[in-house]
């Protein structure tokens, strides 16, 4: 006699998907102020946003922030 063991949820990884767990887009931390006019703030707000999806987070300290900057060539 064979026991049947309930099905186990399938595991779907939806860190790859580019989506929030509610199937809508990630929201980005600058999306809404992209029309300043100012290339070099757009440029920034890109560069953190790219480096937040490289990296899987969600926020940056500020050491993170710095070394985006840096990476764009700021220098103090």
């Amino acid at each position: 006699m064979q026991v049947s063991s309930p099905e186990k949820p399938q595991f779907i990884d939806r860190r790859s998907t580019g989506t929030s767990p509610s199937g809508m887009p990630e929201r980005r931390q600058f999306a809404d102020s992209r029309e300043a006019g100012r290339p070099e703030v757009n440029e920034l707000a890109d560069a953190v946003d790219q480096y937040k999806m490289r990296h899987r987070r969600r926020f940056i300290t500020f050491e993170e922030l710095y070394d985006v900057m840096v990476s764009l060539g700021y220098h103090k």
